[in-house]
């Protein structure tokens, strides 16, 4: 631990003015987005000249206004008016949106790509692919790979990978301690200064349960402005849970995990970063009481956020019913009062972003009996269009909040340079359009992803992502991915 044991606890950095939610809630989160990322889109060819022009007309930027058109030039936004055509240089590419809505590249703070070791289920070009098609430009890459993500050659290799395949930005999580097994602490300090550049720690998948190593991890992170994220689970309390703790989980049978084991851990690491002084996150947030504990924390400005996946602000406990192991999931899914408290802490602030949990598994890890089932669901193809459903199309809120939960406010906990940001002429085109009248089905079958567990198979979903663009290169052309085999097609 030599690398960790050198470094002065008292290192700071700089921080943008704290910010002020709706709320009134102080964001003790919001920091500005720091070189300390490495250097993207080397690895792939660069178009020149007029081939690295692209013009995107009759766009409805943040679906408000008038339709206008959106000049991008070598990888930026270089102009915003009507009808821009003449301003095209000769080989510049039109693509026609037609009154889509253009929203930032959307980010992704918690996916599970699987590579290294289950390629069979995911693999780092397919979930690339994926993400996409679902409207992101960057996904964080949780560590519970085989081999896990504890040190710098692995982190590497998935950055450079997801680098060549130049669909979206990879970037890979490191593990808090070494072999997720909660006895040590990773290095830090190497995964952080190698050519990966990892800003992000988590045993996801795994509680940090010993109290005396993650106070070591906070304070450790806050000398490297690095970011801890939390999978909220007191083992102790889940032995054999496979469903939420309720009436449902009773009636069918199935072991019940109660709230307390989230919620618990929760308040742990939240006084643990009022004390420590490091940057928290926690992941996926499921029930009403973690809400509670998030307001708290909030107001006394502890520097904690929090994210919420698409599964947990729709679905209940009672699609538990079929004992379909495609519905298992960790956390499980709660009751409708929790989907509730979720959606308004969402809405308030209180829960900074949506954050997929993207979790691939085979058809045998899924089609078994419930308990035997592995925890997870595909979420990058299905979450812009589950969030427009729950939040927008009724009229509660608009697509700038969408902007701000699934890109704006994850590029900023994580201090993601480049992605997050308004569209506005001098910014980096990192793009998503948004057709509005394009409804399509669910279906597992039809997904870039390589495994098939969607919760949603069979569903209506009421709008689709037609156009993503990474540094101005188009990643996705009518709803499907650029890969190689599709490039030129």
């Amino acid at each position: 631990m030599s690398d960790m044991s050198d470094m002065s606890m008292e290192e700071t950095t700089t921080q943008a003015p704290l910010k002020t939610s709706k709320t009134g809630i102080t964001d003790m989160t919001h920091t500005t987005a720091t070189s300390n990322y490495p250097a993207t889109g080397d690895l792939a060819p660069h178009p020149t000249g007029a081939d690295n022009e692209v013009l995107l007309t009759g766009v409805l930027i943040y679906g408000e206004g008038e339709p206008t058109d959106v000049l991008i030039r070598d990888g930026v936004i270089a102009e915003i008016g009507a009808d821009l055509s003449s301003k095209l240089s000769d080989g510049g590419e039109t693509i026609d949106l037609n009154g889509q809505v253009l929203l930032p590249g959307l980010v992704d703070m918690h996916v599970h790509l699987r590579e290294p070791g289950r390629e069979d289920t995911e693999t780092i070009a397919t979930g690339s692919a994926a993400a996409a098609q679902g409207g992101f430009t960057a996904v964080f890459t949780m560590a519970n790979t085989a081999p896990v993500m504890d040190n710098p050659s692995i982190a590497e290799t998935v950055w450079f990978k997801g680098q060549h395949t130049n669909l979206c930005d990879v970037h890979p999580v490191g593990s808090i301690s070494k072999g997720l097994r909660g006895e040590e602490l990773t290095e830090f300090g190497m995964m952080a200064d190698s050519d990966a550049k990892v800003r992000m720690f988590s045993d996801d998948g795994k509680c940090v349960a010993d109290p005396r190593l993650m106070r070591r991890a906070i304070e450790y992170s806050k000398g490297m402005d690095v970011l801890l994220a939390q999978h909220c689970e007191e083992p102790r309390l889940t032995e054999t849970a496979v469903a939420h703790e309720g009436d449902t989980a009773a009636r069918l049978g199935l072991s019940g995990w109660p709230r307390v084991a989230e919620e618990s851990i929760v308040a742990r690491d939240a006084i643990m970063a009022r004390d420590y002084g490091g940057r928290l996150h926690i992941c996926h947030a499921s029930t009403e009481g973690t809400v509670s504990l998030l307001k708290w924390a909030k107001e006394q400005n502890i520097p904690l956020s929090a994210e919420v996946t698409p599964h947990h602000l729709l679905l209940t406990d009672e699609r538990l019913e079929t004992y379909d192991g495609v519905n298992r999931v960790n956390p499980p899914l709660r009751e409708q009062r929790d989907v509730d408290a979720l959606r308004q802490a969402l809405i308030d602030g209180i829960i900074d972003c949506v954050a997929t949990d993207h979790a691939p598994h085979g058809s045998e890890e899924k089609c078994c009996e419930f308990d035997k089932a592995r925890p997870g669901m595909l979420g990058l193809e299905t979450s812009l269009a589950l969030i427009a459903q729950i939040f927008v199309l009724n009229g509660d809120q608009d697509w700038r909040f969408v902007a701000r939960v699934m890109s704006e406010r994850p590029a900023e906990i994580v201090k993601l340079p480049g992605h997050g940001r308004p569209i506005a002429v001098g910014e980096p085109a990192n793009l998503c359009a948004v057709d509005t009248n394009a409804q399509w089905i669910a279906r597992g079958e039809e997904m870039a992803s390589k495994s098939r567990n969607t919760p949603y198979e069979g569903m209506d979903m009421p709008v689709k992502v037609t156009t993503t663009l990474l540094r101005g290169k188009v990643t996705c052309r009518d709803g499907q991915a650029q890969t190689s085999t599709t490039a030129g097609a």
